[in-house]
C-alpha cells in the first residue's frame, strides 16, 4: 500500500467502484519545453560554420549519451520504473480494492487520495467531489463523537488507534435500526506528504453472536443457580471459586458476597481439610464422595453428601474442583431412618478430635475422617465410578506409612492387627514435614477379638491416632529445665567451694605482696599467682551467673543509651568484616537490671555472632516495646513474648546458623563448638543466667545458612509511688563521699547504707582475649598522686568462717591493721562467744553458708543480745539468695567472694566508722 500511494507507482487500471488519485500526472509543459529546446538547438547549429557545428554536435551527442547511461543505471537499481512493471503493485491494490473492510487514505490536511468500494458503500458518493471523510460519516451520539475525536487526534499525532462504536441508525440507513463498527487508524509510510490509513469494519454480526452466546450463558448459569442441588468449586488453597444460588440459600449467604473475597472453605466446612488434600497422578481425573457437615451462616450444621471431582495437571498439581452437593437434612430423603443414621455416624467421625481410619493389612487407607487428614496430610480414595479401574487399583491408594519417618514398628503392628490379635501396645511415631510432629497410634483388628481376616479385605485394621507434638515438646522443655536446674545447682555448689579456695589464694598472695618489694625476684611470681586466681574468679562468676546466684546491682536503666555507649567497643570486637547496625525503637520503656551484666550479655552475643560469620556479614541490634499479649494469646511453639509488658532486645546475625541438634545444648555450661583453647563454653550459659536472674526470658531462632536471632525480653520497670514523707539529703557527706540520707521523721534513725566494693564489668573468659586484640591498651595518662587512705583502726571484730585458711588469712589482715579479732569456726561457736559477754564486740564479719548454723540464723540469735551490732556478710552467692531469710528491714553490709584483703579492710573501716 506504501508503493500504491507513492509518486513513483505506475498507473494501473482502477477496479470498478474504487477511486484513486494517488498517482502524480505527467508534466506536458515540461515535455514541450524540452522539445522546443532541441528544435532551437538544431536551428541554431544551422547558422554556425561547419567546423564549429561539428564540434558542438559532438558535445550535444555526448551529453545525450551520458543522460541515457544515467537513465539505464537508475532503471537497473530501481530508482525509476517503467509503466507495465508494477504487477506487484497491481495485486496489492486489487486486494485492498476488494477488501470487505472499508479503507480510506487521507493526506495530511484532510485531502482524500484513495477509497475502496467498501468505503463508498458505507460513506456514499462516486467521486472525490462528493466523498466524505470518516469524521463526517460517523456523526451521532456523544459517545460516537468522542470516539471519532480520539481517532482524529491519533491520526494527527501519527499514532495507531482503534475504537468500536454503535450507530443508530447506520450511516446509509437500510433495514437495520443500528450497526456496530470497528474503526482503526494508523500512519501510512509514504514519500512526500504524510498520510493515514482508515479502516472501517462492520462487526454487527459478531456483536449479535456474542450477545447470543452471553444470553445462552446467562440461561445456563440461571439453570445451574436454581438447580435442586448445590454446586461448588474450590481451588487448592481452599478459596471458594463458585457457589450456586441453591447452595448459598442453604447456607444462608447472599450470592453476591460469594466468590473473590467471600467466605472461605474453612467457614462453610470447618475441619473439611479432606477436600483440599487430594493427591492424584499426573493427568488423572478423580471423583470422591464425602459425607460431612457444612456450616450455615448462623452456625447451624447442614449435613450434606459431596461428590468431589478434581482434575490433576501434567505436573500432578490439582486444579479447581467441581463439587456436587446433596442436602441430607431431615425430610430431604425418603429413607429417613437410614439417612439419619448415616448423618449421625458421619458427624461422629468427622467431628472427632481423634484421627480415625480403616486400613488394609499393608497400611493402605480405605476410609478416614477429617482429623486424620489434618494429622497425616493425606486422605483415602472414595471412588464414585465403580467401573474406574484406576480408582479401584490398590496401588493408587495412599498408604499411612508414607506420612511416617519410620515404618518398621507400624508394619509389625499392622501384621498383628490383621492377624486378629487384640492387645497391641500403642506406637509412638514421627510424622514427615516441618515442625517435628509426632503422634501416638493405636491399631486394632476390624474383625473382632481373635478373628483373622481374609487376604483381600480392604478394611482389616482400624487406626486411632492422637497428635502428641505439643505434649512431646512440653516434656522436652520440662526435661531440659530440670537438667539445667540440676546443672545450675551443681555449678553453684562448685562455685561456692571454689570461691573459698580462691579466697585463700588471693588473701595469702596479698600478704606476700605486702611483705615483698616490687624489686624482689619473687614479687612477679606472686603477682602471677594473684592474676591467675583473679582469672579463675572470673570463671566462678560465670558459673554463678549461669546458676543465677551471682551478685547483681540492679538499677533503672535505658536500654538504648546503654547500647549506644557500647557501640565503639562492639565495633572493635566485630572487626572490619562485620558491620553493625543499631535500630532503637521509639520511647522504649525503662528496665531494671545490672548495667554491667547487661553489657556483658550483649558483648557475649556479639562475639558469638562474629565467630559465626567467618567470611563477614552484618549484626543487627534492635530494641522495641512489646505489650502484654494478654491471657488469650496462643503460643506457636517457637517461644514468644511472655506475659506482661517487656522490652525486646534482638541480636541478629547473618551467619551460618545453628543446627537443630546443637540448638538444645547451646545454654549448657562448658558446651562449645569452637576449637580447643578458643572458648570455655560459658558465654551463652552466662547470658542465660544473667537474663533469667534479671527476671527476663531469652528465645533463640535460627535457620542454617541464613543466621540466628537472639530475642531477650526484659520486664518493663514501673516506678513505685513516691511516699509523702521523702528523705532529705544532708549537706554533710559520708566518709565515702556520697550524700548522707537523713530520715524525714526525726524520731526514726537513719539506717547506715550498705557498702559494696566498686562494681566491675563481668569479663567473659571467651571475650577477654578478643577485647585485648581488638583494642590494644593505650598508655595511661599521668594522674596526680592521691594520698593513700588510712585503713588502720581499732575495735573488736568477731570473724566467723568455717574454712580455716580463709579465716586465718582474714584474721591476719585485720590484726595487722590494729583490730582485735575473735575467730569462730561455726555459727554455734560465734553465738557462744557473744553469749559469754567477755568481749565488747563492735562488728561481726560472717560467712553466709556454714554447717550447723548459717549466717542469717546467727544474726537472728545475735540480735536478741546485741540489737545494734553491725554485721558484714561475705558469700560467693548473691545477696538476694539469703536476704529473704532475714527479717524485713534488717540492716547489714555485704562483701562478695572472692575479695582482696584491701577490700576487706576498706569495708570494715567504712562500716565501723559509718
Amino acid at each position: 500500500m506504501a508503493e500504491l500511494s507513492g509518486p513513483t507507482s505506475p498507473v494501473a487500471t482502477p477496479v470498478p467502484g474504487s477511486i484513486d488519485r494517488s498517482e502524480r500526472p505527467g508534466r506536458v509543459g515540461l515535455l514541450l519545453v524540452l522539445a522546443g529546446l532541441l528544435v532551437g538547438a538544431a536551428i541554431g547549429l544551422s547558422f554556425v560554420a561547419n567546423e564549429q557545428a561539428q564540434s558542438l554536435i559532438v558535445w550535444l551527442l555526448a551529453l545525450l549519451a551520458m543522460a541515457g547511461v544515467f537513465f539505464l543505471f537508475a532503471l537497473a537499481i530501481g530508482a525509476l520504473q517503467l509503466a507495465g512493471q508494477g504487477a506487484r503493485d497491481d495485486i496489492t491494490k486489487a486486494i485492498v480494492d476488494g477488501s470487505p473492510d472499508a479503507a480510506l487514505v487521507a493526506e495530511e490536511g484532510g485531502r482524500l487520495i484513495y477509497a475502496n468500494e467498501a468505503y463508498l458503500q458505507v460513506a456514499g458518493g462516486d467521486s472525490f467531489s462528493n466523498l466524505r471523510s470518516v469524521e463526517r460519516v460517523f456523526v451521532g451520539s456523544p459517545e460516537v463523537s468522542e470516539a471519532v475525536y480520539r481517532l482524529s487526534q491519533a491520526s494527527r499525532d501519527g499514532r495507531s488507534h482503534t475504537e468500536e462504536i454503535r450507530m443508530a441508525p447506520p450511516p446509509r440507513g437500510g433495514a437495520r435500526d443500528f450497526a456496530w463498527y470497528r474503526i482503526h487508524v494508523r500512519p501510512l509510510p509514504r514519500p512526500g506528504r504524510a498520510a493515514a490509513l482508515w479502516t472501517v469494519a462492520d462487526i454487527t454480526a459478531e456483536r449479535e453472536r456474542q450477545e447470543n452466546v452471553f444470553q445462552e450463558l446467562q440461561h445456563a448459569i440461571d439453570y445451574l443457580d436454581h438447580a435442586p442441588a448445590g454446586f461448588l468449586s474450590i481451588d487448592p488453597a481452599g478459596s471458594i471459586v463458585y457457589m450456586n444460588a441453591t447452595l448459598a440459600a442453604w447456607l444462608g449467604y447472599d450470592l453476591a458476597t460469594v466468590g473473590s473475597g467471600g467466605p472461605h472453605l474453612s467457614e462453610i466446612a470447618p475441619g473439611a481439610e479432606v477436600l483440599t488434600r487430594s493427591v492424584g497422578l499426573p493427568g488423572e481425573v478423580r471423583t470422591d464422595r464425602f459425607d460431612l457437615d457444612l456450616r450455615r451462616r448462623n452456625g447451624h450444621p447442614l449435613p450434606a453428601r459431596l461428590y468431589h471431582r478434581i482434575a490433576f495437571g501434567k505436573d500432578g498439581k490439582p486444579g479447581a474442583s467441581r463439587t456436587f452437593v446433596i442436602n441430607r437434612s431431615a425430610g430431604a430423603e425418603f429413607d429417613e431412618p437410614q439417612r439419619a443414621a448415616e448423618v449421625r455416624l458421619a458427624r461422629f467421625l468427622n467431628n472427632s478430635p481423634i484421627a480415625i481410619a480403616t486400613l488394609d493389612r499393608s497400611g493402605r487407607i480405605a476410609r478416614a475422617n477429617a482429623s486424620f487428614a489434618r494429622l497425616f496430610g493425606t486422605l483415602p480414595s472414595h471412588p464414585v465410578d465403580e467401573a474406574d479401574e484406576t480408582a479401584q487399583d490398590p496401588a493408587h491408594e495412599p498408604n499411612v506409612t508414607d506420612a511416617l519417618t519410620d515404618r518398621e514398628g507400624v508394619d509389625a503392628a499392622l501384621a498383628k492387627a490383621a492377624g486378629g490379635l487384640s492387645e497391641i501396645a500403642p506406637i509412638e511415631v514421627s510424622l514427615k514435614g516441618p515442625g517435628n510432629r509426632s503422634a501416638r497410634v493405636w491399631l486394632i483388628t476390624a474383625g473382632g477379638t481373635g478373628e483373622a481376616l481374609d487376604e483381600d479385605e480392604r478394611e482389616s485394621v482400624i487406626l486411632y491416632a492422637l497428635d502428641t507434638t505439643a505434649q512431646r515438646q512440653l516434656e522436652q522443655q520440662v526435661a531440659q529445665s530440670q537438667k539445667m536446674n540440676a546443672v545450675g545447682q551443681l555449678a553453684g555448689g562448685i562455685a561456692h567451694d571454689f570461691n573459698n579456695v580462691l579466697q585463700a589464694i588471693i588473701g595469702y598472695s596479698d600478704l606476700l605482696l605486702a611483705s615483698h618489694r616490687p624489686t624482689d625476684p619473687a614479687f612477679q611470681d606472686i603477682m602471677q599467682i594473684k592474676q591467675n586466681a583473679n582469672r579463675a574468679a572470673g570463671l566462678v562468676r560465670q558459673l554463678l551467673a549461669f546458676s543465677r546466684r551471682q551478685t547483681l546491682r540492679p538499677e533503672v536503666m535505658n536500654v538504648g543509651e546503654s547500647l549506644s555507649e557500647l557501640t565503639l567497643l562492639l565495633k572493635r570486637l566485630l572487626g572490619e568484616r562485620v558491620g553493625l547496625e543499631l535500630k532503637h525503637g521509639r520511647e522504649v520503656w525503662p528496665v531494671k537490671a545490672d548495667v554491667n551484666q547487661f553489657e556483658q550479655v550483649i558483648v557475649n552475643l556479639a562475639v558469638n555472632a562474629r565467630d559465626a560469620m567467618p567470611g563477614g556479614g552484618k549484626l543487627f541490634i534492635r530494641t522495641t516495646n512489646v505489650a502484654d499479649p494478654g491471657p488469650d494469646a496462643v503460643a506457636d511453639g517457637r517461644g514468644g513474648p511472655p506475659p506482661g509488658d517487656h522490652v525486646l532486645i534482638e541480636v541478629q546475625d547473618t551467619g551460618e546458623g545453628i543446627p537443630p541438634e546443637i540448638m538444645e545444648k547451646i545454654f549448657e555450661p562448658f558446651f562449645t563448638t569452637k576449637e580447643i583453647g578458643k572458648g570455655t563454653g560459658l558465654g551463652l550459659s552466662t547470658v542465660f543466667g544473667i537474663v533469667k536472674q534479671s527476671g527476663g526470658t531469652i528465645d533463640v531462632q535460627s535457620v542454617v545458612g541464613e543466621g540466628t536471632v537472639f530475642k531477650i525480653y526484659l520486664p518493663r520497670h514501673v516506678p513505685e509511688v513516691v511516699p509523702e514523707a521523702l528523705p532529705e539529703v544532708s549537706s554533710e557527706p559520708q566518709n565515702d563521699g556520697r550524700p548522707r540520707i537523713v530520715a524525714a521523721d526525726p524520731a526514726v534513725p537513719a539506717l547506715p547504707p550498705a557498702t559494696y566494693p566498686p562494681a566491675k564489668p563481668a569479663e567473659s573468659a571467651e571475650t577477654a582475649p578478643e577485647v585485648a586484640r581488638a583494642a590494644p591498651p593505650s598508655p595511661p595518662k599521668p594522674a596526680p598522686r592521691k594520698p593513700s587512705a588510712d585503713h588502720t583502726g581499732q575495735g573488736t571484730i568477731l570473724l566467723v568462717e568455717d574454712e580455716d585458711p580463709v579465716r586465718a588469712v582474714n584474721s591476719r589482715a585485720l590484726t595487722a591493721r590494729g583490730y582485735t579479732v575473735l575467730e569462730a569456726a561455726s555459727g554455734i561457736e560465734a553465738l557462744q562467744i557473744v553469749r559469754s559477754g567477755e568481749h565488747v564486740i563492735d562488728l561481726i564479719v560472717s560467712d553466709v553458708v556454714m554447717p550447723e548454723m548459717d549466717g542469717p540464723t546467727l544474726l537472728g540469735e545475735v540480735r536478741k543480745h546485741l540489737p545494734e551490732l553491725k554485721v558484714i556478710f561475705v558469700s560467693g552467692y548473691a545477696e538476694d539468695a539469703f536476704r529473704k531469710n532475714l527479717p524485713e528491714g534488717e540492716a547489714f553490709n555485704f562483701l562478695p567472694k572472692p575479695f582482696s584483703l584491701k577490700q576487706l579492710v576498706e569495708t570494715v573501716k567504712k562500716t565501723m566508722t559509718g
